[in-house]
């Protein structure tokens, strides 16, 4: 399985943005190797499990994936129409968190954020055309 992994992570590694399961799956057949959609899905999941990728839901609900840019806990801005992404930290998201697992008596909190809107070069192509 780790060649395998390896072999998943580096697509990401040497991939602009995110991208999803199917389509690392089509890059490493096409590049020849001998590998099945369900094992591209485990090492999808271990890689994320390890904190190696980030997994971000988009609006129709697919998961996509991308290697990760920074070690440390992060959010993601999404553009909605080119999918450009922006890992930003979240200290006020972090607070909130906590606060609102505390009220309710909830330990070892985890989230993640995805906030979606639409970047400044295609807001920018929008407001031209």
């Amino acid at each position: 399985m780790t060649n395998r992994r390896d072999a998943v992570r580096n697509i990401l590694v040497h991939s602009e943005g995110f991208r999803s399961a199917q389509d690392i799956y089509a890059q490493l057949r096409s590049d020849g190797a001998k590998i099945g959609l369900t094992t591209v899905y485990r090492a999808l999941q271990a890689l994320a499990d390890a904190g190696q990728i980030d997994v971000l839901r988009t609006d129709d609900g697919e998961s996509v994936y991308r290697a990760c840019a920074t070690g440390t806990h992060h959010h993601h801005l999404v553009c909605r129409r080119c999918g450009r992404t922006v890992e930003v930290a979240g200290p006020a998201v972090e607070r909130w968190a906590e606060s609102v697992g505390a009220e309710h008596g909830f330990t070892a909190i985890t989230h993640t954020v995805e906030v979606f809107g639409t970047c400044p070069s295609c807001s920018a192509i929008a407001s031209a055309g």
